[in-house]
């Protein structure tokens, strides 16, 4: 199993299950849009016995505004 780090922006801190180590970047639902995140330096932790592989993933954008809106 693969993990994404995530980095920055509003998941900031949140680890995310990865099926696909090789990925460059994520495009995960937020609300009522998406936000982007790109990989950033090499997998790790790709032995047997050194835990779960592990890619760091790092906020580039929204598709949405991200924060309080002015009707709440």
């Amino acid at each position: 199993m693969a993990i994404a780090r995530l980095h920055g922006g509003p998941l900031d801190g949140q680890i995310l299950p990865l099926e696909q180590p090789e990925l460059d970047s994520l495009i995960v639902p937020y609300g009522e849009g998406q936000i982007v995140y790109r990989r950033d330096g090499e997998v790790e932790h790709t032995g047997t016995d050194d835990g779960p592989t592990e890619a760091a993933f790092w906020f580039v954008e929204a598709t949405d505004d991200i924060g309080n809106s002015a009707d709440d």
